[in-house]
């Protein structure tokens, strides 16, 4: 269980830093998440909470995470 608290995402970015695939439609259905790319970090959070938690990870983090998704090497198996 994680217990520890950080910033919330208007903390970590202004609202106007933040952005989502053009994929994601504007739907309250949708299970869509926004990013804000930082100096050397990258902003994660979920667009129906915009002013919830969000996660910070390394910028070469991000990359590597986008072209595993890009490759198709994601599957869950």
């Amino acid at each position: 269980m994680i217990t520890e608290v950080g910033p919330t995402a208007l903390e970590i970015a202004n609202e106007k830093s933040w952005f989502k695939s053009s994929y994601s439609t504007d739907t309250g259905a949708a299970s869509c998440v926004s990013i804000a790319p930082l100096t050397d970090r990258v902003g994660i959070r979920d667009t129906k909470q915009n002013n919830g938690p969000a996660v910070v990870i390394p910028a070469a983090a991000w990359t590597s995470f986008i072209r595993e998704v890009q490759a198709d090497r994601l599957t869950g198996t």
